[in-house]
């Protein structure tokens, strides 16, 4: 499986950026103990690199976010990936967080991008002066730290939120309503911890997969070369294509392979 970045510009480019991601990393405030508890795993290298890529979208205002899927693509053991994901998580760098896609699919944000994320919901509710304010200060206080799982359920939340104050159905329905929370429809007593303004983007993700991969499916022999495709414009998702390209190829749906003449990514066969 080839990582995108190294296919188009090359083994060596991808290792110099890696080792400026990593340069800058070392020296950034926002992991300061990284280097007492965490060797600088492949898995963190990709995902520094895909946050720094990750695209710019005016329309949302949403902090970068890596999608699993993506890993895999440039990650080739995915045992390491899921191993290395999980000390990340243990280790409070990050955040893993289960999509409502419809698919078996995970975005991982790191833990400062998920704080800056929430503190712009609640500043914008502030500006609609709402009530019952505290218990976002509650839920940075004493959930994000002790709840590192993608999920909780409700007796849970409330008795952690409880040791800021008393909870009361409306904390609940505002953490739901700024989108910190989405419900599970299987058991409704369970919650999702979720990224607030990820709604329109997750549509396009959905809607980008099915663009990209009826454009190659409508060429002969279902491929095309990379260096082209990386120049299309989607219309259907915010997210551009190289982002597209990962998901899908991780995931399975797409391949690479190299000839002559550069790389070609194909639709996989069933």
């Amino acid at each position: 499986m080839h990582q995108i970045s190294e296919s188009s510009r090359g083994k060596k480019r991808v290792r110099e950026e890696e080792e400026e991601i990593v340069a800058e990393a070392k020296d950034s405030d926002q992991t300061p103990s990284l280097e007492d508890s965490l060797t600088f795993s492949d898995t963190l290298v990709a995902l520094r690199i895909m946050r720094a890529q990750f695209p710019h979208i005016d329309k949302v205002s949403i902090k970068p976010f890596v999608l699993r899927s993506q890993l895999y693509s440039s990650v080739k053991d995915r045992t390491q990936v899921d191993r290395e994901l999980e000390s990340l998580r243990r280790e409070k760098l990050l955040r893993v967080f289960k999509l409502n896609t419809g698919q078996d699919d995970h975005a991982i944000m790191f833990l400062d991008d998920y704080l800056s994320q929430i503190d712009r919901v609640i500043k914008r509710i502030e500006g609609k002066k709402q009530s019952d304010l505290e218990v976002f200060s509650w839920f940075k206080t004493h959930v994000i730290d002790v709840k590192l799982e993608p999920s909780i359920d409700h007796q849970e939340l409330c008795f952690l939120l409880s040791q800021g104050g008393k909870v009361k159905d409306e904390h609940i329905s505002l953490l739901i309503n700024a989108g910190i929370f989405t419900r599970q429809l299987i058991d409704p007593n369970m919650y999702w911890f979720a990224i607030p303004n990820i709604g329109s983007v997750l549509k396009g993700l959905s809607q980008g997969r099915k663009e990209l991969l009826s454009l190659l499916k409508r060429r002969k022999y279902k491929e095309m070369m990379l260096a082209p495709l990386e120049k299309k414009r989607l219309r259907l998702s915010l997210l551009d294509i190289r982002f597209h390209l990962r998901d899908l190829i991780g995931s399975g749906h797409l391949q690479t392979a190299n000839t002559p003449t550069g790389v070609v990514v194909r639709v996989a066969k069933d």
